[in-house]
């Protein structure tokens, strides 16, 4: 007789592993695994030192535009510049996969942070699903048989 795979057992083993459904890990839960996975560090402390950068600037005419770059001395305008800090999200998510680390943020309180990182998080969380049931199953357990009705 075989071992019995269900969803629980799989939320379980993740949970014992120190993963934490999407739905029941809060932000900061979500940030430190994630930031512990990619061995990045954000700061709000500038240091010319740092991997990446993402600030918020004042244009001559006084529009606010912000900026997320490798370097603040060579800033591509076409390339760094965002109109909206909603759009950072994404530059923000790659440089942390890319482990830039440490990573400037003039706010590490902004929603494009945590919007980044719950991003990155279910990334994360579905494939550690993916590996804990392929290890379960390893060790001879089986999803029951369907009875087709």
């Amino acid at each position: 007789m075989s071992k019995t795979l269900t969803d629980e057992l799989i939320e379980q083993t993740m949970a014992d592993q120190g993963w934490l459904d999407v739905n029941e890990a809060d932000q900061d839960w979500q940030r430190k695994i994630v930031l512990d996975h990619y061995e990045v560090e954000l700061t709000d402390r500038f240091d010319n030192n740092c991997g990446y950068y993402i600030y918020g600037e004042t244009t001559r005419d006084g529009y606010e535009v912000y900026v997320a770059a490798h370097s603040v001395r060579n800033v591509c305008i076409s390339e760094d510049v965002y109109y909206y800090d909603s759009d950072l999200h994404v530059a923000l998510a790659d440089a942390i996969r890319d482990e830039l680390s440490p990573i400037y943020l003039d706010d590490t309180d902004a929603d494009f942070v945590d919007y980044a990182i719950e991003e990155i998080y279910e990334h994360l969380y579905d494939r550690k699903l993916e590996e804990v049931e392929f290890e379960l199953k390893d060790q001879g357990y089986e999803w029951p048989e369907q009875v087709e009705s």
